[in-house]
């Protein structure tokens, strides 16, 4: 049975948005004022009603029956068709009122909407309610019944994020990996007599081989033997090139020390592989490594060997740990017989159903009549790990024997995993998460295996799809976080191991996701297009390397119906024409439809005004790309959520009239050369993220259009501060009202009147949520009161720099969460002293959570002095510190602090005398 057996499981979760947008004011208002049959809206609604009422009958019995599966898919398309027509008159009732006189009443504006529009509904709307009634007859013949849909166990969003600390039933298995890994014998690379070993951990899907690996690799007995170490991921593309780099880069950032002689950044972009090897195999030269191949598939030795020889340099204890299902693959890696993984016994996995069913609850407290149903649970899950993980999640919180007794006796277990390789542990798992959730978990399924996906980024695309459920008091964003920390907590995402800031899904949870979609996704992968079925794809993603199949895709197949255009990776060097083509003549003048489109990183020099079209586009990525200009046309996409510029570094401004896209949330224009914002700014009310405001010469950029961006959180800079005239402008901007706002760079041009700039950073005083503060070029003589104001109690760290014209630093010891502080290019400094560790009062331990302290070219800098305690009160400075740099200070000549410091690193500070050493340090 393929993948797209349950292409239509998501029905369930969209009616229920569905029934909110055609009852919504904006539509009845349009029927309205152009006098359309607003019956039209109460028999569609009916029929909404009947479907829902038998769709979670049909995505059950679609397992076995196909000619269900068929009926889901059409209810599908016809309910799409439903989503782009409501669409359709929202965005042009909006357009409308942006072009109406202010106070316009709704009527009026709603009069200027274009009559093409008004005729085309009704004969769309007929042909959506035909097309219905056809569906719905078929329903008694299918043997649909009507019932309640599934609801989920708890219809609250869960706690924080579950701990993976406890592993169960795998310590034997750690210790037996680890005797290898410690022993000094050379099994030999492929058996040979070399003295690199290749341990292979072989065993089925979610058995948990990933896991051990991990435990061996972060245990503090083999960061104490291996001299580098390195884990890759390599799943079913075993690209040479692609894991030597990943393996030097990894082993290049732990040995920084090591002289390589080559220009380090030219490296990372090589093509060539016989470069990158001979780099490799220096860089291992007499050191014993680890290295760990995670999910190895590749079955052809010479791939193996070619890979291999790079390693033979390595001191002798070298290992390698390669996780694979093919007992094949271990095979072409190493004669030494393979470590196989079994499966952890009942009793272990009882201890992990309660691990998570019951929130780490002693497992003699579990209630006996839960217990009981619980243990036969776990049975049916033949002692998978990830099997029974997943259903622990699934029951979490949830205390109802009949509930637990509904997921013993359900018809899934009956699913046969060999017709669909989905996990019928996995499928309950699934159905039974509210229906928005659904919706955002297939939709993952456009992301390779083993791709870490970044959570911000993932909740900006669900936004722009509108799987997100609007909440009343809480940003959509949040919703969107809620909704990533439930899968989570389900076990059906997790946290890298190689990176804890990005999240993966298991392979067998992304085959889950992939069955969900159905037919309307697609992942391109190795230029399969077998997968794809012309018009009916509303999703795409595709890798790199697929150009020419997604050429072929585009256009042989239709496209009128894409919503999502996701590449993955970056191209080929020298695919410039073919990506220019590709995006001007084929996607931009036919898909319509877009919801999102990411060109991030492809070599694409413009954008046609066609661009302007996509009037329901969302979600817009033209980050690292090499385009100069963006075209006016981007100004009319009044639907835009999230516009991605990041390092886009040839382009110099913005389109004059960026204002006008109102409903803009996040704006990253980091990497650009920018050089001062649009008018009209103080219109986007809603943006939540905008990383940088350039500040020019006109009136445009003004620096009071941040008044009215009171919703902005997370970081943002401020540059070109020297072109501010009006100190007036500067409280307009009210800095001090943006509560959100977690970082504040503040970027100082060339300017003379340094009393003005007192004033100017005066005024920029921020919130004192502040965590992060950067202050650059500063030519004030002094620092204005609120720099180190206790009152900044959750400032974390500073970095003031190039603030060439003051005498003396502000008093930072007073700010009691500091914990990282640069001091660079303070040329007027000669002394540091009281004003350092607070204003006035006595404090007792300045600088209380201070773990960092640098200073750097500070050229006139000669003495350091520390404040002194009394008879009643002793003074114990910087208590927490472990980090010390002294670099390029060529006047000082004495003074540290007088307490133990881990890592002390003086340079180019000729005259600096000092006594024993105060703890590890390091001179350069």
């Amino acid at each position: 049975m393929a993948l797209e057996l349950v292409g239509g499981a998501l029905l369930s979760a969209l009616f229920q948005s569905l029934f909110e947008r055609v009852t919504s004011r904006e539509v009845l208002y349009f029927f309205r004022a152009k006098k359309l049959d607003e019956k039209m809206l109460k028999k569609l609604r009916i029929k909404l009603w009947s479907a829902s009422a038998v769709v979670s009958s049909a995505e059950e019995m679609q397992i076995r029956n196909p000619t269900v599966r068929e009926w889901l898919d059409d209810l599908k398309e016809a309910t799409n068709e439903i989503e782009n027509l409501i669409d359709e008159i929202k965005t042009e009732t909006l357009v409308c009122r942006l072009k109406g006189e202010p106070g316009s009443s709704t009527n009026q504006v709603l009069s200027l909407i274009s009559t093409s529009l008004a005729t085309e509904v009704e004969p769309k709307m007929e042909e959506i309610l035909d097309r219905l009634e056809f569906i719905l007859n078929q329903k008694d013949a299918l043997g649909l019944k009507e019932g309640a849909q599934n609801r989920p166990l708890s219809r609250s969003l869960p706690s924080p994020l579950v701990e993976e600390s406890d592993i169960f039933g795998r310590r034997f298995d750690k210790e037996a990996i680890l005797r290898l890994l410690l022993s000094d014998d050379g099994g030999g690379i492929g058996g040979s007599t070399s003295k690199i070993s290749v341990i292979p951990i072989v065993g089925m899907a979610g058995i948990g081989k990933t896991t051990l690996a991990q435990l061996v690799y972060n245990d503090e007995r083999v960061n104490g033997h291996f001299d580098t170490k390195a884990w890759v991921t390599v799943s079913d593309d075993f690209d040479v090139l692609k894991i030597t780099k990943t393996l030097f880069e990894k082993v290049h950032v732990r040995n920084t020390f090591i002289d390589y002689s080559f220009d380090s950044e030219e490296l990372y972009d090589t093509k060539d592989l016989h470069q990158l090897q001979v780099k490799l195999k220096k860089a291992l030269e007499n050191r014993r490594f680890l290295f760990v191949l995670d999910d190895v598939w590749n079955e052809n030795y010479d791939n193996w060997d070619c890979l291999r020889s790079s390693f033979e340099s390595g001191a002798c204890g070298s290992k390698i740990v390669a996780t694979t299902r093919s007992e094949i693959a271990a095979s072409r890696m190493s004669d030494v017989p393979s470590f196989h993984l079994q499966t952890i016994s009942s009793e272990d996995c009882w201890l992990l159903f309660v691990k998570h069913a019951f929130k780490n609850l002693d497992y003699s407290r579990v209630p006996p009549n839960l217990e009981q149903i619980g243990k036969k649970i776990v049975e049916k899950c033949n002692d998978l790990p990830l099997a029974v993980k997943s259903l622990g999640g699934l029951l979490r919180s949830e205390r109802n024997p009949r509930k637990w007794e509904d997921i013993l006796k359900s018809d899934i277990w009956e699913f046969s995993e060999r017709d669909s390789n989905i996990l019928p542990a996995l499928w309950l798992s699934y159905r039974c998460l509210l229906p928005h959730l659904k919706r955002c978990f297939a939709y993952c399924s456009l992301f390779p295996k083993n791709y870490k996906i970044a959570k911000e980024n993932l909740v900006l695309l669900w936004m722009a799809e509108d799987l997100l459920p609007p909440q009343t008091g809480k940003r959509i964003e949040d919703v969107g976080e809620e909704c990533f920390d439930h899968l989570i907590s389900r076990s059906l995402i997790q946290k890298s191991s190689q990176d804890g800031s990005l999240f993966i899904m298991h392979d067998l949870v992304n085959d889950l996701a992939k069955f969900v979609l159905g037919k309307f996704g697609s992942r391109l992968e190795h230029d399969d297009l077998s997968s794809t079925t012309g018009n009916s794809i509303h999703h795409l993603s595709y890798e790199k390397r697929n150009i020419d199949g997604v050429l072929e895709f585009l256009t042989l197949a239709e496209v009128k119906h894409l919503r999502t255009f996701l590449p993955i990776g970056c191209p080929e060097v020298g695919e410039e024409l073919i990506w220019n083509k590709l995006v001007l003549d084929v996607l931009l003048p036919s898909a319509r439809y877009l919801r999102v489109l990411s060109l991030s990183q492809y070599p694409i020099t413009e954008l046609p005004c066609s661009i302007g079209n996509l009037k329901h586009l969302r979600y817009l990525s033209l980050s690292s790309t090499r385009l100069k200009v963006i075209p006016d046309q981007i100004c009319t996409l009044y639907n835009l959520q999230t516009l991605l510029l990041l390092s886009c570094k040839y382009l110099t401004q913005l389109p004059a009239y960026m204002g006008s896209l109102i409903n803009l949330r996040h704006l990253d224009i980091r990497g650009t050369n920018i050089k001062e914002m649009p008018a009209g700014m103080c219109n986007m009310k809603d943006l939540q993220t905008l990383t940088d405001f350039v500040l020019g010469k006109g009136n445009a950029s003004n620096i009071k259009n941040l008044r009215e961006l009171k919703h902005l959180r997370g970081g943002l800079r401020i540059t070109g501060i020297e072109n501010i005239i009006s100190v007036g402008d500067v409280l307009e901007a009210n800095m001090k009202g943006k509560e959100y706002l977690s970082e504040l760079n503040l970027s100082f041009g060339v300017a003379d009147d340094s009393q003005k700039e007192k004033e100017v950073l005066d005024g920029l005083q921020p919130h004192r949520n502040l965590v992060n503060l950067c202050i650059h070029g500063y030519k004030g003589t002094s620092f204005p009161d609120w720099t180190g104001h206790h009152s900044f109690s959750n400032m974390v760290t500073i970095s003031l720099i190039g603030c060439i014209n003051c005498c003396f630093l502000p008093p930072l010891g007073q700010l009691p969460s500091l914990k990282k502080l640069f001091i660079i290019r303070f040329h007027m400094v000669r002394s540091i002293g009281a004003e350092f560790y607070s204003k006035g009062s006595f404090l007792s331990q300045p600088f209380r959570s201070l773990e960092k302290l640098v200073f750097r070219h500070m050229l006139e800098w000669q003495d350091w002095s520390f404040p002194q305690g009394n008879r009643n009160e002793e003074v114990e400075n910087f208590p927490s510190l472990r980090e010390l740099h002294l670099e390029y200070c060529p006047k000082l000549t004495g003074g540290l602090p007088d307490k133990m410091i881990e890592t002390l690193i003086i340079k180019n500070c000729e005259k600096l005398a000092f006594g024993p050493s105060p703890g590890r340090q390091r001179f350069a």
